[in-house]
């Protein structure tokens, strides 16, 4: 079909008089369009580009909003959360403001321990009600698509609850959710010093039923000395491989398990957290295309010191991605607007990388990159519209939000 045969069969939406930062990369940074023009039939892009270069026939469309000149980007993207979860961790935040250590705080019974325990008690609709007003603090700054992992359930039943609420959201909201299988997350008490039994048990059964169920998209899993070592993510990655599911991993957070390399061996979407990862591993994870995701939140809530080395990734050639983690215990963090803030104070990432961190690239470490987070034909109308005199201010300003209009699927469903 040419376009004249494409605008005149189905209902089609204009919107003009934009810049666009589209972040296709044959079109320099950020992939700006000065003068743009967005075209959207059946809730997917039929044209972008210069409103000069506008066939005919679309601007004649149905319905055609003028946006005065303000900025359009692809909707964001929070490329790792753990948004589905019960209970919160306030006092034990409190607690550690007045001294407590962490080990302190495990021992008395919190800690993961205490999320997991709130998770199991819970059903799936009381998991999709708490996790709403997360999800809507994120949608509400132009977020059209998350990551949403398990991981608090920690038994068969509970993991499949937890990816059973991530999917329900969909159904509540006007989002794309993407769940990730993160059974290998932590040992329970009851298999504590015995995590083979609990893979075997656990992790890879719970796998085999998620996957039968339709209810994960990817595997994740947590390589850690605290957690799991690299030969038994291995296991769990094998298992994945098996069943034709991609893999992702939180690496190299406190130190440095060669978590990284294993991942990208894998062919990993993303290698997360990384502040312990060395050039070894950054070269490894750039020639296997595993997108770094860098997670400020965590580093700044659990103050830690050792930085994400960005140099040895840009100098390998990684794709960096940054996400909110939201989670109730190293990360409460609902922002994807302050994340990329923290992303350039803390990390000094450009404004270029956080932007890209949180549309192209975090569709990229999604594995979700021919659907959404560049503005061009042929992908989904995910959209948001900006009032900003420039694409720095996403970054620069803090507590504020500028977000104009929030597209999903070529719906206005924030204005």
């Amino acid at each position: 079909m040419n376009a004249s045969e494409i605008a005149g069969t189905k209902r089609t939406s204009l919107w003009r008089n934009l810049r666009l930062a589209t972040f296709r990369e044959d079109l320099g940074p950020l992939g700006v369009v000065e003068d743009g023009a967005v075209a959207v039939r059946e809730g997917r892009i039929v044209f972008a580009g210069a409103e000069g270069e506008l066939p005919s026939d679309f601007s004649k469309a149905d319905d055609v909003v003028d946006c005065d000149r303000r900025w359009m980007t692809p909707a964001l993207i929070d490329c790792h959360t753990h948004i589905v979860h019960g209970g919160n961790r306030a006092r034990e935040f409190q607690l550690r403001l007045e001294g407590a250590t962490y080990e302190e705080i495990a021992k008395a019974g919190g800690g993961i321990a205490s999320t997991v325990l709130a998770t199991n008690a819970l059903s799936v609709d009381e998991l999709v009600d708490l996790a709403l007003p997360r999800l809507d603090a994120l949608l509400c700054e132009g977020v059209s698509t998350l990551e949403v992992k398990s991981g608090y359930g920690l038994n068969i039943d509970a993991e499949l609850k937890m990816l059973r609420a991530a999917r329900q959201l969909e159904k509540r909201r006007p989002v794309r959710i993407v769940t990730s299988y993160l059974a290998a997350h932590a040992a329970p008490l009851e298999y504590k010093g015995r995590n083979g039994a609990y893979i075997d048990e656990v992790v890879l059964p719970g796998l085999d039923r998620a996957h039968s169920e339709g209810l994960v998209d990817a595997v994740d899993g947590f390589c850690e000395g605290i957690a799991f070592t690299p030969a038994e993510i291995a296991r769990v990655f094998s298992r994945a491989t098996a069943l034709g599911l991609p893999v992702k991993l939180h690496a190299e957070q406190l130190s440095n398990l060669g978590g990284a390399k294993l991942a990208a061996s894998y062919g990993a979407l993303s290698a997360d957290h990384l502040e312990y990862l060395d050039a070894e591993g950054a070269a490894a994870m750039a020639e296997a295309g595993t997108v770094a995701v860098l997670l400020p939140g965590a580093f700044y809530t659990l103050r830690e010191r050792q930085l994400p080395p960005i140099d040895a990734l840009r100098a390998a050639g990684a794709r960096i991605a940054v996400g909110t983690d939201c989670n109730p215990g190293t990360s409460p963090l609902t922002s994807l607007l302050l994340t990329m803030n923290m992303s350039a104070t803390l990390f000094q990432l450009t404004v270029e990388e956080c932007l890209a961190g949180t549309t192209r690239e975090a569709a990229r470490a999604l594995g979700i990159l021919d659907e959404t987070g560049t503005i061009e034909a042929g992908k989904s109308a995910d959209l948001a519209i900006w009032n900003i005199d420039e694409p720095a201010e996403l970054i620069y300003r803090i507590g504020f939000n500028p977000l104009h209009e929030r597209i999903f699927k070529g719906e206005r469903t924030l204005r």
